[in-house]
């Protein structure tokens, strides 16, 4: 009996040096990606880097184009981000919290074989997927139609949908049945009880899953790269425009630079790209915090 009680310590120990060791091994290979990245691009963080040889304010106001600097292309990602946020929260929340608590077990099956196949195509398909739909619908409805960030934003959105909805759906399901039953039991009904009961119990889950989809819309470049994204398109004008975004720049200038210098303003981009993806998940992180902190109030 001591000898399989000490068989099992050891065992447990071997495991948690095992984990540890993988967990530590993750951080140092972040470490060395980001160290590596700042090594090679942090004198190259000057206000040039953003707005070239135009002054700060009239290239914030928007009075005088960049053409030598980041500022283009940091806009287009940030509208990029944003609008592929707003057709894909609403949609992947509402299904997600269609296919927990409304969907019969065979169609939540069904669907969620359909998501996770979306989750698993390749970004380069969905790309083409879209524009091949932005060809169909400029030679045949709108020939004023061309590749720009509205079909980009909603390629993106489709991207990150399933994503989006498979958390939705996990964080809603793996609540405890207890904290399920309570408030039905009480007299609440069905739509009662997931506004003020199961929503701010997995905002964290459902949050994390947006922040992923962030992420995914921020870096990447197959998508953008076939529906609208160019080189030198400034800043976008509508929704209909072209538009520069940081993984496309990083990917052209990493690919097709000419010197030395040109390279290392490609490792500055990345650092921007990671500042700015730092600033939207601590933003959503606030988000989350205040909403989870209302919504409990509420209930």
């Amino acid at each position: 009996m001591k000898s399989l009680q000490l068989r099992s310590l050891l065992w447990d120990r071997v495991f948690r040096l095992f984990a540890w060791g993988c967990s530590l091994a993750l951080v140092g290979v972040f470490c060395i990606i980001l160290g590596f990245l700042v090594i090679k691009g942090y004198h190259t963080l000057t206000p040039t880097l953003i707005f070239g040889d135009t002054p700060f304010w009239e290239a914030l106001f928007l009075k005088r184009q960049v053409f030598d600097g980041l500022f283009p292309a940091i806009v287009g990602t940030l509208c990029l981000i944003l609008l592929a946020m707003v057709f894909a929260v609403p949609l992947g929340l509402f299904t997600g919290i269609f296919l927990a608590e409304y969907a019969s077990p065979r169609v939540k099956w069904v669907f969620s074989i359909v998501f996770d196949i979306l989750a698993g195509i390749p970004s380069i398909v969905v790309g083409l997927f879209g524009f091949s739909v932005t060809l169909f619908l400029h030679h045949y409805y709108f020939a004023q139609l061309y590749p720009c960030l509205l079909i980009s934003a909603l390629s993106l959105a489709f991207l990150v949908l399933p994503y989006m909805i498979r958390s939705t759906q996990m964080a809603l399901e793996s609540l405890p049945i207890g904290v399920r039953i309570t408030a039905i039991g009480l007299g609440a009904t069905k739509f009662q009880n997931i506004i003020y009961v199961l929503l701010p119990a997995s905002l964290t889950a459902i949050v994390s899953g947006i922040i992923l989809s962030i992420g995914r819309c921020a870096e990447d470049t197959a998508v953008i790269m076939l529906t609208g994204a160019v080189a030198t398109a400034g800043i976008p004008r509508s929704l209909f425009s072209s538009f520069e975004a940081l993984p496309f720049y990083i990917y052209y200038i990493s690919s097709q630079y000419a010197d030395h210098s040109e390279l290392m303003k490609g490792y500055g981009a990345c650092l921007v790209l990671i500042f700015i993806c730092m600033i939207l998940f601590v933003l959503a992180h606030l988000i989350k915090t205040k909403l989870s902190q209302k919504l409990m109030y509420r209930s």
